[in-house]
């Protein structure tokens, strides 16, 4: 690990400068590497930019080791911290979407559901930036079905480490909904949020829950005061700052950056703000003041700085208060990332400078038009207002749909999906085999038959249920093996079909080595000690489905013949013999098609 990657580490423990005692990045568990990421997520919401720019340079190396350990869910876990850490840090937003569009299609390759919910969610957040609200919109809609319709927990996660990604993606969710001013949608999500780590949560989880309900209150409260609204928007503030009180004790104990022995309101520029905007007063003006100036946590500085103003006018410094909102106007100018915020400050600094209060002098009542105004904002604020409304019905509808398109889907999959290994069953294998036969795009085109050797003596001598569990273990042992485009289907009993687009005989010997010697690995007690005998061959032109399997079929029984485990292939001579003219190999699948068997315990190269 490069020096300043390593001193960062040391500063973010608390540890020395320079300190070396953190092993090699290679040599730290999963769980190590999981809780470093999320260490770093709650440090680059409040530190500085040079500091922030660090951690991202941290977390890129997390995210690298754990796609070199392939693990699919802390691979998803460590795409997400690293999406979020740039859509925190100003400016580098746009450079999470490639991170983000990974995590989707890795969430969807691996059937991780609530890790693709919160890629969804994530994207709705960049979209937000972009001042696409009504396409972010969309993809809170698709989050929330994922949600809505979740399979049952991994067992292999533990139910903790379950909760806590469903809280993750939920806040993810409330996160948009809360800058897009959608309050009735945004509060139903932070309590299923909060319902899932009930019963599971650590200090951390509690804080982030309380201090995101602070936030998501004030910013609601100021929206009912936009449309008169005053008593409801009071309630709303006090019901925060009691929240500020609660927030103290799990604050101290939390994974946020913090003064150690400082009260939580004396460091968090939210919780201030809900103390002051419940009662301002001047007791309140020095504390928000240092916090406005302070790096605060994302999305707080607005909330913080008219909570100041309003202080200051109850202090009667009304000019002071002007010019605090000025300055934070023309300073967050280039924030796009909270919309219904920037009107809350745009509001407030319009009624401080007599817009909405009809305070003007030398002018006459005809002449005057600041009622004109008055007037005009008041009922701009209502049709805001009923685009709320229409947001929420927007939002519903969209979810709907998504549910039930993935209903839909889900059925349709089923037609075509193995219920025992979750690969594509032989009617999807077909119509998968027929359309690349067609197909120019995928040649070369190598295909394999398998077959388990030993998997009848696992049913004779343990049991059917034993059985079934060996075929889902060599299904997801040959998944893993295999490239993303390569494609595992169930053939029929104990036997598999891969098909290779765009692979040689030669790159398709090697991935299927891979793959032999992977299941030769499995742990006994997994396998039972089956191992494969593959057939491979390679797509004629012109060459029906059929007929290529009929071969490929051929050649897996030469391997079977020759004692199992290993690869037989027939060299393109043999292949050609007693064919018809125009059934020839291709000059693509010829390459490297020089032997007929392959010893799995040989070295492979990497699959193109």
């Amino acid at each position: 690990m490069p020096g300043d990657a390593r001193r960062g580490l040391g500063r973010l423990h608390g540890d020395g400068v320079g300190d070396e005692r953190h092993p090699a990045l290679g040599d730290m568990s999963d769980a190590w590497v999981l809780g470093r990421a999320r260490e770093l997520i709650a440090t680059v919401q409040r530190t500085d930019r040079a500091e922030q720019l660090r951690v991202t340079t941290l977390l890129d190396e997390l995210l690298e080791e754990t796609r070199h350990r392939g693990e699919p869910v802390l691979v998803a876990q460590l795409l997400r911290a690293t999406g979020l850490a740039r859509l925190v840090i100003r400016g580098l937003a746009e450079e999470a979407e490639p991170l983000l569009d990974e995590m989707l299609t890795h969430t969807r390759r691996h059937g991780l559901a609530l890790l693709r919910a919160d890629a969804h969610a994530l994207r709705g957040r960049l979209l937000v930036v972009r001042e696409q609200e009504d396409a972010a919109l969309t993809e809170i809609a698709r989050a929330l079905a994922l949600l809505d319709d979740l399979p049952a927990p991994d067992v292999h996660l533990g139910r903790r480490a379950w909760d806590r990604m469903l809280s993750s993606a939920l806040n993810d969710c409330w996160i948009v909904l809360n800058q897009l001013g959608v309050y009735e949608a945004a509060e139903e999500v932070i309590a299923r949020a909060h319902q899932a780590i009930r019963d599971s949560a650590g200090p951390h989880e509690i804080t982030l829950q309380l201090m995101n309900r602070v936030k998501m209150l004030l910013g609601w409260g100021l929206r009912l005061e936009r449309v008169g609204r005053s008593e409801e928007a009071g309630e709303k503030f006090r019901t925060a700052a009691s929240m500020t009180i609660a927030v103290e004790a799990p604050f101290a104990e939390s994974l946020f950056p913090r003064k150690p022995g400082v009260p939580a309101v004396e460091q968090v520029g939210v919780l201030a703000a809900a103390l002051a905007l419940a009662a301002p007063a001047s007791a309140h003006v020095e504390r928000l003041r240092r916090l406005v100036a302070e790096q605060g946590y994302p999305q707080e500085k607005l909330l913080v700085t008219i909570a100041l103003a309003r202080c200051l006018v109850a202090d009667d410094r009304r000019q002071e208060a002007i010019e605090t909102l000025l300055q934070a106007r023309d300073t967050e100018a280039e924030d796009t990332s909270q919309p219904s915020m920037r009107l809350n400050l745009l509001r407030e600094l319009t009624a401080l400078s007599g817009g909405l209060t009809g305070e003007v002098s030398g002018k006459g009542a005809q002449d005057d038009p600041i009622p004109l105004l008055l007037d005009y904002a008041t009922a701009l604020e209502g049709e805001l207002w009923s685009m709320r409304e229409s947001q929420i019905a927007t939002l519903n509808t969209r979810r709907e749909h998504e549910r039930l398109s993935a209903e839909h889907g889900a059925i349709t999959q089923q037609a075509m999906q193995d219920p025992l290994t979750g690969l594509p069953n032989r009617r999807a294998l077909d119509e998968r085999l027929r359309a690349l036969a067609t197909s120019t795009s995928s040649d070369p085109l190598s295909v394999a038959l398998t077959d388990l050797d030993g998997f009848k003596d696992v049913n004779d001598q343990h049991s059917h249920a034993e059985g079934d569990a060996v075929l889902r273990v060599v299904a997801s042992t040959l998944r893993d093996a295999l490239r993303a485009d390569d494609i595992v289907a169930r053939y029929g009993g104990d036997e598999f079909v891969i098909l290779l687009p765009k692979a040689p005989m030669g790159a398709a010997t090697q991935a299927l080595t891979r793959a032999v010697k992977a299941v030769a690995s499995l742990p006994r007690h997994l396998s039972h000690g089956v191992t494969l005998s593959v057939g491979l061959v390679c797509l004629r032109a012109q060459e029906s489905a059929e007929e290529v399997l009929s071969r490929a079929d051929a050649a897996m029984y030469q391997a079977k013949r020759r004692g199992g485990n290993q690869i037989a292939s027939s060299p393109a001579g043999q292949e050609n013999h007693g064919n018809a003219a125009g059934q020839r190999q291709s000059p693509a699948c010829e390459r490297g098609a020089t032997h007929s068997r392959t010893d799995p315990t040989a070295e492979a190269g990497d699959h193109p």
